[in-house]
């Protein structure tokens, strides 16, 4: 009788300590809530590239800032015609760290284009050169340029 009630103490003691590590998991899983289901995205639409254009308009040669008109006429006269079938510009405030490492605060426009994926290669050198043209027609050190991959559905 002896061995049996060892083996019934041994049993509970291991079963108690099995319990009491396991205690703390199954509290902790207690606290937290499940994890949302989140449903993707639905794809709507065509594959379209968006690119957003960042222009500045001071100038560091120290003229006079682009006013509103100087830049919509650069936009009617080197954009629209490579974009004819829409754009977006919206105005800003932006800042910098330009060549000489001087942080510049300035009034800025963002330009939104959208293109379908297949029309990237032309569109790109499009963007390049209206990039180009902006720095050189109002002495711009730079123009930003970021693009995504999106779905677009008119």
């Amino acid at each position: 009788m002896t061995l049996h009630f060892t083996r019934n103490r041994t049993a509970l003691a291991t079963a108690g300590l099995l319990l009491a590590a396991a205690a703390p998991t199954a509290y902790a899983s207690l606290d937290t809530e499940p994890a949302p289901v989140i449903a993707p995205a639905p794809t709507r639409g065509t594959p379209y590239v968006e690119t957003q254009l960042f222009f500045g308009t001071e100038r560091p040669d120290g003229g006079p800032a682009v006013s509103d008109r100087q830049f919509m006429a650069f936009v009617d006269k080197e954009v629209t015609p490579d974009f004819p079938d829409g754009l977006t510009v919206q105005n800003g405030r932006g800042q910098w760290r330009d060549a000489n490492g001087k942080i510049e605060k300035e009034r800025s426009y963002e330009l939104i284009l959208l293109y379908p994926v297949k029309a990237a290669a032309a569109s790109d050198r499009k963007i390049e050169e209206v990039r180009r043209a902006y720095e050189k027609a109002f002495a711009q050190e730079a123009v930003a340029r970021v693009d995504d991959r999106t779905w677009v559905d008119f």
